[in-house]
Parts: structure tokens; sequence; C-alpha cells
């Protein structure tokens, strides 16, 4: 497999020069439509960044029906989402964050540059409603010197509140097993004042047996400018709660895939939790070179979750500083700053109505990065930057009758380097390439050892990543080609190692390595006043080989295997068709190739492919707005497959390993949405 990922290395970077060549010779003048991204830290056109980046806009994320981020998440590539239930999933990054066993961990996430991660390292970006985003930035690999914490990567969310329009739209949407989406959105413009929000309300019965689903939530965010200075906030406040049918073994998945994991249906398990996530931003213009960013923030969760083996009650409270100050000249950009984070997480588990465990840590996250950008001529721009990581936190027991087992533990600073450099002949194409450190901290779950005691020997995992990409914007911007290949070598891998169905440990094994490739094809077929209108086709694929290098456990090596829960191919592909000025035609293929399930190898998820149309019909309505109807079909081709694996599964007595998530079945949803 190594020799056949370098010769498609060299492969694709031959054809990519030579498509270079070819397209530099061009005499032809194009003016393009640039999309300028935040996420490095700096305004720039995705064209000059010395990295790869993705963005996600309206688009993507209004082809499906808005109920999950997977559709949206896999329109760009290198980017895979298990999706088990709406409440259970996982993203996986380049391969990174794949044995998390039922969330999100080693990513970062933010929303408004106001961090959404919590403390135990989980990020949820998939809690915000799809209606409320206006734009996703995601950095794909280690970036620690931008964000910190976040060996995956990135996940940068943003909504309307910049937008210099008044508007509002109203949406009802229904569709199979009773699921009901129903949201408000508005935009107001008043003199220098934005102001953004979104109410909305999913719920669902669910597919499966005790599925059942429903969350409220509300986001809004404004800005006031000034002429040197603008005020900015963000506030987000939902309620979720939801049924756990946890994941079943073969026989039922091939069998009765829509039944529920016995144990779960038994006592009609759930999960539900209230978060609020709120912050303030000061954006000052200091003169006519300089800028700063101030942002003061802080969350608060509280969670419940009954389980089989017991019941877990938990919650947060967060508050944090993060303050960016930016020097510009013509030829240079210089970042730096800082962001601390202070955070509370308490727990308590009981079992039969006795308390069996109750806990409290404290952590303080600091991130000191500076970053520079230099452009010694237009063609060029390169950055050069570093973070300077602390993290400590301190466990309190609060639970004596098993002895006390409170401690501390106060990691070393952590040093994330991180050079690119990105090479622009003209307005077509652009070459680029990066290497960076990037790091991530045990959760506090795997901190622990199974008796409670912290764990003094486990320590952060830690990666270097090496990417080489292109970019060429051709044929009057009528083509976009994207390219990138990447390396990424981890060394003290964090694994959640699963002793039983209810306790869970972590363990530092050894080394992986991540290879990929990434490519990423846009193309407008037809733009026209009259039939056949406006066509466009989108299509994506990864190709990805991640193998343990250096990993024993249990006696057992599996030294060359390949990492679970990692599909080796992944695609998508869609068309947006609007033959007429009221009519929309989307669909989306998706192929998610072979996967194994386990360290050993010894069990896999075969590949499935699923087929997603949408069709929307809109009216005008003379002086007040527009009036839409759609009507969609998941899954057209009604294919059997698992949408979550969950890695290692335990063969608890003499049952099959609980591997599965089934899919959902070909189903329906349709809606009206008013927009005025």
């Amino acid at each position: 497999m190594g020799l056949k990922i370098r010769f498609l290395y060299i492969s694709l970077i031959a054809c990519s020069l030579l498509s270079a060549q070819e397209f530099m010779d061009s005499d032809s003048l194009i003016q393009l439509n640039e999309v300028v991204v935040r996420a490095y830290h700096t305004n720039s056109s995705a064209q000059k960044i010395p990295g790869s980046i993705s963005v996600i806009t309206n688009k993507e994320t209004e082809a499906a029906d808005g109920n999950s981020f997977t559709s949206a998440l896999h329109s760009v590539p290198g980017i895979y989402m298990h999706s088990g239930t709406y409440g259970t999933s996982r993203i996986v990054i380049r391969g990174v964050g794949s044995r998390t066993p039922y969330n999100t961990n080693r990513i970062k996430s933010y929303l408004n540059d106001i961090p959404i991660t919590s403390s135990d390292g989980i990020s949820t970006p998939e809690d915000i409603d799809l209606l409320s985003i206006n734009r996703m930035e995601i950095i794909k690999g280690p970036a620690s010197m931008l964000y910190g914490s976040g060996l995956g990567g990135n996940i940068n969310l943003y909504t309307h509140s910049g937008n210099n329009i008044t508007d509002a739209s109203a949406l009802v949407q229904y569709g199979s097993y009773n699921t009901l989406k129903t949201s408000l959105t508005g935009n107001l413009k008043q003199g220098n004042f934005n102001l953004f929000g979104n109410i909305n309300h999913t719920q669902s019965d669910g597919y499966r047996e005790n599925n059942h689903f429903k969350r409220t939530s509300l986001l809004t965010s404004g800005k006031w400018r000034q002429p040197s200075y603008s005020i900015e906030y963000t506030l987000l406040v939902m309620n979720m709660s939801a049924g756990i049918p946890s994941s079943i073994g073969r026989t039922l998945y091939e069998t009765n895939p829509q039944v529920a994991a016995a144990n779960w249906n038994a006592i009609q398990g759930y999960k539900k939790y209230s978060k609020g996530i709120g912050g303030i931003t000061l954006n000052n213009k200091l003169s006519s070179n300089w800028n700063n960013r101030l942002t003061v923030f802080g969350s608060t969760v509280n969670s419940y979750e009954k389980r089989p083996f017991n019941n877990l009650d938990d919650g947060t409270w967060s508050f944090g500083i993060r303050d960016k100050l930016s020097f510009h000249l013509e030829k240079w950009d210089v970042v730096s700053g800082f962001e601390f984070v202070n955070d509370t997480y308490n727990w308590q588990m009981d079992k039969d109505d006795a308390l069996i465990n109750k806990n409290s840590e404290n952590r303080n996250l600091l991130n000191l990065f500076g970053l520079a950008y230099f452009r010694p001529t237009a063609k060029w721009n390169l950055s050069i930057g570093g973070a300077l990581n602390k993290v400590n936190y301190k466990l309190t027991d609060k639970f004596s009758a098993n002895g006390d087992q409170s401690g501390s533990r106060d990691f070393p600073f952590i040093f994330s380097p991180r050079f690119g450099v990105n090479f622009s002949p003209n307005e077509k194409i652009a070459v680029f390439s990066s290497i960076g450190h990037g790091f991530s901290m045990p959760s506090p779950e795997e901190t622990l050892l199974p008796e409670g005691d912290i764990n003094k020997d486990i320590q952060p995992e830690q990666g270097v990543q090496v990417e080489l990409g292109v970019r060429l914007y051709l044929f009057d911007n009528k083509t976009r080609f994207d390219a990138a290949i990447y390396q990424i070598n981890l060394n003290n891998l964090l694994v959640t190692k699963r002793l039983a169905e209810d306790i869970f440990t972590g363990i530092n094994a050894g080394k992986t390595r991540h290879r990929g490739i990434e490519l990423l094809w846009k193309q407008e077929l037809f733009a026209s006043n009259r039939f056949p209108g406006n066509l466009d086709m989108h299509a994506n694929y990864t190709l990805s080989d991640n193998v343990f290098i250096d990993f024993a456990e249990d006696g057992n090596s599996y030294n060359g295997n390949q990492l679970p829960g990692i599909p080796s191919h992944l695609a998508q592909a869609g068309f947006n068709w609007e033959p007429i000025d009221a009519l929309l035609l989307q669909t989306q293929f998706q192929f998610v190739g072979m996967q194994y399930m386990n360290d050993a190898n010894t069990e896999k998820a075969n590949n499935y492919h699923t087929l997603q149309v949408k069709a929307t019909y809109n009216i005008e309505i003379k002086n007040t707005g527009r009036l839409g109807f759609y009507l969609g079909i998941n899954n057209l081709t009604n294919a059997h497959y698992a949408s979550m694996i969950s890695v290692n599964a335990l063969s608890i007595g003499r049952n099959e390993p609980r591997y599965y998530y089934p899919g959902m079945p070909r189903h329906f949803y349709s809606g009206i949405r008013l927009m005025f």
C-alpha cells in the first residue's frame, strides 16, 4: 500500500504541475469571485493561504434536509462523520479522532472565534442548527499555533451577523419517522448595527427503537460598528434530549436493524443536556497598521445520561479570554496573542439510587501564539509561526467511601511550530506546502485509571503533518480544482481502552502514520437565462491510508495494521440544476469504502453508497418575498449500511460484539420556506 500511495503522490504532483504550466501560458484574463477566509488569522483570499483550508457555504448545507452535518461535511475531502443517531456522532479528519467511542475528540471547534470545545476535549459543532450557519472553515491536520489543542484540525463556524441586509425566513419541514423541523431566522440592518437571530426546534421518533430526539435552540449574534472600533456578541442557548438505541451485533444488524440494544431498550436509556455559550468581542483599530481583537467568553453545560450499568450526572462551567494583536504592512502581516480558558468539570455516578462516585476537575489551558506572513512579491506568501501551550488540572474526589483519589497533573510546556509557503504566479493557480506540529491532551476519562486514580504516566499525543497542494481556477473561473497530499506522524497515540461496557481508561499506544490524497473538483456546466438554465457539478475524493507503526496491547502487536473506523476511500458527487428560475434540482451521491472495526483487522464493515435527491420550487410573492416548496428523498437506493461503527466493541458474555449503528433506510422529507 505504501508503494502505491507514493506512486499516486508523484503522479498527482506531476499532473498538477503540467496543468499549471499549460494554463500559465494562457493570455485570457478572468475576474475571480474570491472566497475570503478568516481561520488563518488573516482576512485573505483562499487562493493566497499557505496551507490547506476548506470552506462550506449555504450551497452545501441547503442541499439536504438540514438535520445532520453529515452531508455538508462530506462535501469536502478528508473528512468523515460517523452518525449513529441525531444525538450520537463522531467526526474524523485525516484519520485523526477515529478511536473516540461516542463523540468527537482531537478536533477544536469555534463559533465566531468563541471556543465551543468542552473541558474534556469534546467538540459538538453538530449541536448548532445548520440554518444558523453562514459559513464553515475547516483546517485539516495539526494547527496548534493557531488554535491550541486540536491534532485532527479545526472547525470554525460563522453566523450571518455580518450580512448588510434586512431579511427574514420561516421554515416548516416534516419527514419520515415523524421528524419535524421548524425554524425562524432574521437579519436586521439598522445603520451601523447588524443583528442576526435563529430559533429552531427539531424532533423525531427515530428509525430505531428508543431513538426519539428533541432539540430546541436559540442562536443570536450582532455587530455594532464605529470608525475606530466595533463590538460583537454571540449567544447560543439550547436544550436536547435523545433516546439511546446504542449499537447492535451483526445478526441483528443483518436481520432486524431497527431494534435497539436489549439492555438500553429495557431501561429506556437516554441522555439530555442544556447548554449556554456566549461571548463579547471588542475589535479596536489602534492605527492604520495596528488592530486588536479581544474576546471574553463563557459557557455552561448540564447533562444527564441514564445507562444500563449506571447513571451519569455531569456539568461544566467555563470562562476564558482570547486576544489577538495584528500588524499590517504592504508586505507583512504579524499576529500575536493568547487564549486562556479555565473550566470546572463536575460529575457523579449512581447505581440503583446509590451514589458510587463523585468528582470535580478544574482545568487551566493557556495558548500563546505568534504568526507572521511575508510577501516578498505578489506571487509569494510565506508564513512562520509557533504556539506555546500549557495545561494543568486538579482532581478533587468528593466520594470518600472508596478512599481519597484526589490528585493533579501539571503537563510541561508544549511548543508547536508551523511553516507554510504559497506560490501563486497568477490568478489561475496556487501551489502551497506546509509543515506543522500539533498535540491533543487526554480527556478527563482518559486521565483516570480504572480504579479512579489519576494516571501519572499518560502523556499528550503529538504529531507532525507535512502537506503539499495545488489550487486551480480555470476557464473564466468555471472550473475549480484542488488537490492535496499529506502525511501525519503521531507519537504517544492516545487510545481510549474499553475494559468493560461501563469502564474506559486511556493509554499511550505508540505511533501511527496517516497518509492521504484529497481531490476537489467544482465545475460550472451551464449558465443560461433560459433552458437548460444553470447547471453545476461538484465532486471530491479521498484516499486514506492510516497505519499502526508501533502499537502493542495485551501482548498483541498490531504493527502494520490499518486503524479502525476510517474508510479507505471516500467520494461524493452532486449536481445542482436550475432549468428555470423557479425550479432547483439537487442530487448527491456518496460512496464510503471499507473500514476495519477493530485493531486486529479481523472484522470489517463493507463499503456502501447512498443517493440523495431534492427538488425545490419557488414562487415570487409581489412586494413580499419568496415562497419555496421542497421535497427530498434520502438513501434513494435503500442501501443497507452502518452509519457509525463502535470501534473495538467487546463481546459481553456470549453475546456478539456490538459494532453496528444501522443507517436509515430510504426516507422522505418535505417543507415550506417563506423568505421575506
